[in-house]
């Protein structure tokens, strides 16, 4: 059988955090009554004229350059025009062939091995509106209903070049994305809300061949279990019907999740001609040093350069610090943190662990997380300083999850702490020596899981507070 290279391109539509939208001051805020933040301007009412929002221009700028872009001092606005139910005035406004940035990339680590994705350009856009399907999708719906408030949000879509290979290449390239455009604050990246939207051009190749194979658009991918899905799908229909001597078409396609596949919405054989022409009631756009230099000085510290801090000056490991970092509420959890206590890796052991477990379950983010970084840090204290046993600082930890209360004061109400005395610990060996006698020659006679067994007993018979440190080194010099 003929073996296949997968190329991957994806186009990334962030919309922007600006209170109003790009060309009028109607809302941009979610989850209004539809069609209730619309107005002449956004709808396309004749004599309506667009006025550009700075802060949109300020927000592409300030993505280009965390995304290594050449930034376009002069760029201009086209007219993107067709015809669809979501485009009340049958042309988007967008840029065409002067876009505001260029040339950019991000590096992505799959598995251990690096690599770097080339990003095409960024422009900005205005959004459509949203139809809302009366089925489960496009496909399968009666009719459809419209919604405006999302036209004339301000959108980048940034386009990468086809240098993806796998569908985990192409999640690894969102997450970083989705975590430099938070970093930044240009886009609240809420993929259920549809404000970070991916659409994944997918094609196949043989082995040894120089040109790339016809693709499939697959659009709106939010989530990236979505997108690594409908990756890994597309791969194998395109595999199966060249195996079978037939042809892919080119066209454009929607992921239905429920069944877990591709479904075609329309062809797209023949070239689209959007009639792009540039957009007559709108400037061009002229930046200059002045104004770009200062948005790359107001730059945060980006994911990468925090991943490397975290492992140069606190000494996380790798692995550690690319999941802390990847998520900017935690990231800053982290770093609030560490500014009490000195043991980094005992907080990051925690963020991964028991509280990250506790975010799943209770469907939170960490933004939403009711246990202070200072309460955080305390409780590893208390646990490396030998006053908590590391099941004792578990039940501590249940009880922050409670209330407000400081991990030294729950320690003293419940009377946990951790018994570290060499009398009250040699007594309680001792007792314990008395009572098994066989666990003893046991391990007098090389049978080291003995110990364990003693151990076991010790810490249940003090009800989890001897310190089992002691406990163990005391068990060994006595019974030898």
């Amino acid at each position: 059988m003929t073996k296949y290279i997968t190329v991957i391109g994806l186009e990334v539509h962030a919309e922007l955090k600006t209170k109003s939208k790009a060309f009028c001051s109607c809302s941009t805020e979610f989850g209004g009554a539809p069609n209730t933040h619309i107005c002449p301007v956004c709808l396309g009412m004749p004599g309506a004229l667009p006025v550009l929002n700075e802060q949109v221009v300020e927000f592409a700028i300030r993505a280009g350059l965390a995304l290594n872009c050449d930034i376009k001092y002069f760029n201009k606005f086209d007219r993107k025009n067709y015809f669809y139910p979501d485009l009340s005035k049958n042309y988007q406004i967008s840029q065409f062939d002067k876009p505001i940035c260029l040339n950019g990339y991000i590096d992505v680590d799959v598995d251990g091995v690096e690599k770097r994705i080339g990003i095409t350009r960024i422009h900005m856009e205005e959004d459509a509106g949203k139809l809302v399907h009366s089925g489960g999708n496009i496909s399968t719906s009666d009719f459809s209903a419209v919604d405006y408030n999302r036209a004339g949000v301000p959108l980048i879509e940034i386009v990468s070049e086809p240098d993806m290979r796998s569908a985990e290449e192409a999640r690894a390239y969102l997450e970083n994305l989705k975590a430099i455009l938070e970093y930044t604050d240009v886009c609240d990246c809420k993929m259920q809300e549809g404000s970070l939207r991916c659409d994944a051009n997918i094609s196949l190749m043989p082995e040894g061949a120089t040109e790339f194979g016809t693709r499939a658009e697959v659009k709106n991918l939010n989530s990236f279990r979505a997108l690594v899905r409908a990756i890994e799908y597309e791969v194998e229909r395109q595999k199966e019907i060249l195996e079978n001597g037939g042809r892919v078409i080119q066209e454009t396609r929607t992921w239905d999740d429920a069944n877990g596949k591709t479904l075609s919405m329309r062809s797209k054989e023949e070239a689209h001609d959007y009639r792009y022409f540039s957009e007559p009631d709108l400037v061009p756009v002229e930046l200059d040093d002045a104004w770009v230099e200062r948005i790359r000085a107001e730059l945060p510290e980006l994911p990468a350069q925090r991943q490397a801090r975290l492992i140069a000056e606190l000494g996380l490991p790798k692995y550690d610090a690319s999941i802390i970092v990847s998520n900017k509420a935690m990231a800053e959890y982290f770093d609030e943190a560490v500014k009490t206590t000195k043991d980094a890796k005992g907080i990051a052991n925690w963020l991964l662990g028991d509280v990250s477990a506790y975010l799943n379950n209770e469907g939170i983010t960490i933004s939403e997380f009711k246990v202070a970084p200072a309460h955080l840090a305390e409780l590893v204290n208390l646990t490396k300083e030998g006053v908590l046993s590391s099941k004792l600082a578990k039940k501590v930890f249940a009880e922050m999850l409670k209330g407000d209360k400081s991990p030294k004061i729950l320690v003293r109400e419940l009377g946990l702490e951790q018994v570290s005395d060499e009398g009250a610990i040699m007594k309680l060996v001792e007792e314990i020596l008395a009572e098994n006698p066989q666990s003893v020659a046991d391990f007098k006679a090389g049978k080291e899981r003995a110990i364990g067994f003693l151990v076991g007993q010790i810490m249940k018979k003090s009800k989890g507070k001897a310190n089992p440190t002691m406990v163990q080194a005391m068990l060994k010099e006595k019974m030898q």
